[in-house]
């Protein structure tokens, strides 16, 4: 689907200094300009899970593991997120959704997507410390389970397509090799990862808008402060080029 459909056929180029340099407000991104969550950070910063993502992506490679090898089980399908399933009693749905891992042909690529997975997730806890990271990561799956509860259905797709915009935002720079060979930036898969979302929130009805919007809360609440700034500095830089015409 959408997000990682090119990672088919990518292998990440793990850039230190594409890393360093990543593009920001200012030195730093609005999460740290968060008074509420630095408040939160001081009284609850000692329980943040540290290495977060590397507990998803294992959990992940579990359930590949036993649907693989075991298909009979059919693991996946019971993790799925299913609002009729979960008011019969199967409350597990509810969180065993985030660990079903992307389907793809080929166990390489799945493990390639695993990667992908852990090393933006990584960055990010790298560069908001692990407190905001699990918040970053807790908003979007109550974002998720909310699109679920008004659609009956959700899936982790949002929830790791909200990491890699937030990726794609702080390190625009980080080169990918697409097809295994040519050279692309992080930031184009991103435009066009956005492009295909606002797609789908075209096409969907308002229901499925809505859950559209609900399950990239996360990346609306730390960026979307930013984003308005961007879009007003953009329209005067247009009404100051029209002017001096």
């Amino acid at each position: 689907m959408g997000c990682f459909l090119c990672c088919y056929f990518l292998v990440i180029v793990y850039n230190r200094n594409s890393m360093d340099n990543k593009v920001t407000t200012g030195e730093k991104t609005m999460i740290g300009k968060f008074s509420l969550l630095h408040r939160m950070e001081r009284k609850f910063g000692k329980f943040a899970i540290k290495n977060l993502m590397l507990y998803i992506v294992s959990a992940m490679g579990i359930v590949f593991a036993v649907d693989f090898l075991m298909p009979d089980v059919g693991l996946v399908q019971l993790f799925f997120f299913n609002t009729a399933a979960i008011m019969d009693g199967e409350f597990w749905r509810v969180i065993t959704f985030i660990f079903i891992p992307m389907e793809a042909n080929f166990m390489l690529f799945t493990l390639l997507i695993l990667y992908f997975y852990w090393m933006i997730g990584s960055a990010l806890e790298r560069e908001w410390g692990a407190f905001k990271f699990n918040i970053f990561y807790l908003c979007g799956i109550m974002g998720t389970i909310a699109a679920g509860l008004i659609t009956g259905f959700a899936t982790n797709y949002f929830l790791n397509l909200s990491l890699f915009f937030a990726f794609a935002i702080l390190y625009p720079n980080v080169e990918v090799r697409l097809f295994l060979v040519l050279p692309i930036k992080v930031k184009w898969l991103g435009l066009l990862n956005l492009a295909l979302f606002g797609y789908m929130f075209v096409i969907s009805d308002l229901n499925g808008r809505v859950a559209l919007l609900v399950s990239v809360a996360n990346i609306i609440l730390f960026f979307g402060k930013d984003f308005f700034k961007m879009i007003k500095q953009w329209r005067r830089k247009a009404k100051w080029k029209r002017s001096t015409r």
